[in-house]
């Protein structure tokens, strides 16, 4: 995808590197759509960010609730069966749902040349497509607890004082205002680690351009089952189920 300017386009489009930086951009509806915009007189900063949306289909044209490779009781006593059933049946599905709904809307408004439903459509995109993306990496990123174990390599070693390394992630995590998540990312142009953190669904490589390793969910229907409103408790916690062998692999990928 090009740089562009425009303000919202620039950020759905950013979503989509995302997507590219995680390896789950599969090209599907991109060339029909490409098609209609050529023809069209939609203004060029949208017509790429359509295409590069459309283009992230996949093949089939829709996107799908990935599964688990555990069991929702497979966390406990972390987070409990009930929290991980509602969280990624009921919340990561609705991102799904909603990107996929979006999507047609904005292949509909694409081939009508409709400049308005396209400008429209970017936050729900920016949104839905975040949340998608950000909870497919989040389940990725934990493991059973007997599982959980952060062996010598490049990872253990790049980190420094784990511990310290730990405690700044969770400390920045705990203080996001509101909703969001707090990362561990890489960091292409310097080869250090980062820890960050993101509002809402805003996906760490468009926000911030590190390639994410480790997220952790700290909107609310993440933890209040298990925790209430005691946010440090569950960040605190869950270290204690993170699939670092996961993390890693990502490492290696991204400091290629």
């Amino acid at each position: 995808c090009d740089a562009i300017s425009g303000g919202l386009p620039i950020f759905c489009l950013e979503v989509v590197y995302s997507f590219i930086m995680s390896g789950k951009l599969i090209v599907g509806q991109g060339l029909r759509a490409a098609a209609n915009l050529r023809s069209s007189n939609i203004p060029t900063e949208f017509a790429k960010s359509s295409a590069a949306f459309l283009s992230a289909a996949p093949s089939g044209g829709k996107h799908a609730l990935p599964d688990l490779a555990y069991d929702y009781a497979a966390l406990e006593p972390v987070i409990s069966a009930e929290t991980m059933e509602i969280h990624h049946s009921k919340h990561h599905n609705t991102y799904v749902t909603n990107l996929n709904a979006s999507l047609e809307k904005l292949d509909a408004a694409v081939s009508a040349g409709d400049v308005s439903g396209i400008i429209g459509m970017q936050g729900a995109l920016k949104f839905n497509g975040g949340g998608h993306l950000n909870h497919t990496l989040f389940w990725e990123n934990l493991c059973p607890a007997s599982e959980s174990k952060l062996n010598d390599g490049p990872l253990k070693s790049l980190m420094g004082d784990v511990d310290a390394l730990k405690a700044k992630m969770s400390a920045s995590t705990i203080a996001v205002q509101g909703s969001g998540w707090g990362w561990l990312g890489y960091n292409k142009s310097t080869g250090l680690l980062e820890v960050a953190t993101c509002a809402n669904q805003d996906p760490l490589a468009a926000t911030t351009g590190l390639v994410p390793l480790l997220g952790i969910d700290v909107w609310e229907h993440a933890y209040y089952v298990d925790y209430r409103n005691v946010r440090p408790n569950y960040v605190n916690a869950i270290w204690d189920i993170v699939n670092w062998d996961t993390v890693e692999k990502r490492l290696i990928e991204a400091q290629k």
